[in-house]
């Protein structure tokens, strides 16, 4: 038995088999092209045949693990236009003579390594997205002159199930996988905030990163703990049976949690908390319905606005919304303004490269540098308001000039429509209370708003000036923290004196760890995945469940 350590990218436990996944090398050589232009026809028909490609995963991405990952692949759609990229391989092959898989090749390399070398892990990320679409490019080309292409192995040879062991997977490996065949991921390679990562841990596959195994370990009998972050190969009688003991458990778990359906969100004391859902698309209402989530925490909108080429219009927009209301029937859904910039920029957009766009301009900056953009959101929205329970939530706050002035175009919207005999309901105003400035002006900001809502993800990297998702500061980051937790406290006890709600939207909230000290706290709200809710609330009804069963 042999226990080898990596870094838990997706928690669960998986024993079975492994199985390497490789991808063949090809060393590309410069070739003279004879006639460029019939090279880049060979080029141009790669391109279109590699945008359907990713295409069709992005759509099967979108059933399986919703609008907001499948973003992964619409983004590596969009490279596939990308102006410098393709100036880059037209000029090779026009000026240079040379053949397209030189240039892509040459593009991969020179792109890559320049976004590797950015501060911002964001850019970070995008180096592996030009290799991920250029060795797709190479691998058609390649299959054009009737060659052996260089795409990873796929599972379908395989005896299901197995483990996939890999130097590293990319997105489109992952989605491609057949998830039914597999049990685990383990990469010797990787991030856990890499696209990778993400998916597998929205598609409840145990995963593990930076695992040093060796070669040649097919069909080892190994255990995968995603959520200690190791591999045991070759497990003793006693180590296999504890392991299989757990997940007997976890089964039994998750049946448990399907009698929480249609119960209350109760806490021991008698308080009702609000167990709320994160989304991203309309279409991800089924799942917030099927994990009986009691209304939406968190609509994701600027997916809305990422997955087209020019800015949704107000009927658009409306239809959305809409559809969101209706489904709800009556339940809470909170739509957070329009939070492009940063790590989400649409071409369409226009927006001036920044050094540190976590610090630049995005979110409520963009719409009230632009007016206009906020205005037709908030008007989809408050038409949509007459069909249902919808709420406005605007992010990254820090001074309250930034919300009188939201409130100032509000009414300006309200009285447009009023005046245009339109019908809309009564929309609550609540913030994202995601910067320490926010935080230390929380007292003033709830006298002006129905209800806050803590964003954790960003406030923990702005209060620990440390990008979470800069894997080389892992060991300093700590969602944990007293001053993130002190925070919170803060922005609760703040919330209340004004006698308003307060919850939590970022990923803290679905931190079962921490669900006892948030209650303790005194939060009213929590929104979480909708995967997550019948687990959130058993964590947060346990004890009176307890309590029942023995009388």
């Amino acid at each position: 038995m042999n226990t080898i350590t990596g870094k838990g990218a997706s928690g669960g436990i998986a024993i079975g088999r492994l199985k390497e996944l490789g991808k063949e090398k090809r060393v590309i050589k410069k070739g003279k092209a004879e006639d460029a232009k019939a090279e880049l026809r060979r080029f141009e028909a790669a391109r279109e045949t590699a945008s359907c490609e990713l295409r069709e995963i992005y759509e099967k991405a979108v059933r399986e693990v919703g609008k907001e990952n499948a973003a992964i692949f619409e983004g590596q759609r969009m490279m596939l236009c990308d102006v410098d990229y393709l100036d880059f391989v037209w000029n090779m092959i026009e000026e240079k003579s040379v053949n397209a898989e030189y240039a892509v090749a040459l593009a991969r390399d020179d792109f890559a390594a320049m976004l590797a070398k950015l501060s911002d892990p964001y850019m970070k990320e995008r180096a592996a997205d030009v290799r991920d679409v250029s060795e797709r490019l190479l691998r058609i080309l390649a299959q054009g002159e009737g060659k052996e292409g260089e795409e990873i192995e796929k599972d379908k040879d395989l005896e299901a199930p197995y483990i996939i062991l890999a130097d590293d997977l990319t997105p489109s490996d992952t989605m491609q996988l057949n998830r039914n065949r597999v049990l685990a991921l383990i990469s010797r390679k990787g991030s856990i905030n890499s696209h990778t990562s993400v998916l597998a841990r929205t598609m409840n596959i145990p995963s593990l990163v930076c695992a040093p195994l060796k070669k040649e370990l097919d069909g080892r009998l190994a255990i995968v703990d995603g959520d200690s972050g190791t591999v045991i190969l070759e497990p003793d009688e006693e180590t296999l049976h504890l392991y299989q003991n757990r997940m007997k458990e976890e089964e039994k778990r998750k049946k448990r949690l399907l009698c929480l359906k249609g119960r209350q969100t109760v806490t021991e004391g008698g308080k009702q908390i609000r167990l709320y859902a994160n989304i991203s698309a309309a279409e991800d209402v089924t799942a917030v319905l099927e994990n009986d989530a009691e209304g939406i925490g968190l609509f994701r909108s600027e997916f809305f606005y990422l997955q087209g080429s020019d800015f949704p219009t107000e009927q658009e927009q409306f239809y959305v919304y809409k559809a969101l209301a209706e489904k709800m029937e009556g339940k809470k859904v909170v739509i957070r303004t329009l939070d492009i910039g940063a790590d989400k920029q649409p071409p369409y957009f226009h927006l001036k490269k920044e050094k540190n766009p976590a610090l630049g301009c995005r979110a409520i900056r963009i719409c009230l540098k632009r007016p206009e953009i906020l205005k037709t959101q908030l008007r989809a929205i408050y038409q949509a308001s007459a069909y249902g329970n919808l709420a406005v939530l605007v992010p990254m706050i820090v001074s309250l000039w930034e919300v009188k002035r939201v409130k100032e175009l509000i009414e300006e919207v309200q009285s447009e429509l009023l005046h245009e005999a339109v019908p809309f309901g009564k929309v609550e105003l609540g913030l994202m209370i995601e910067t320490p400035a926010a935080v230390m002006i929380a007292d003033e900001l709830a006298s002006e708003v129905d209800f806050f809502s803590i964003g954790t993800n960003d406030l923990t990297q702005y209060t620990l000036a440390i990008d979470r998702q800069n894997e080389s500061l892992d060991l300093f980051y700590d969602s944990h923290h007293p001053a993130v937790l002190r925070m919170i406290q803060r922005v609760i006890d703040s919330a209340h004196k004004a006698g308003i709600p307060v919850g939590i939207c970022g990923e803290l909230a679905a931190d079962a760890s921490l669900t006892n000290l948030f209650l303790k706290m005194g939060i009213d709200e929590l929104s979480v995945s909708p995967a997550m809710v019948l687990s959130i609330r058993d964590k947060i009804v346990s004890r009176q469940k307890e309590s029942e069963e023995k009388h």
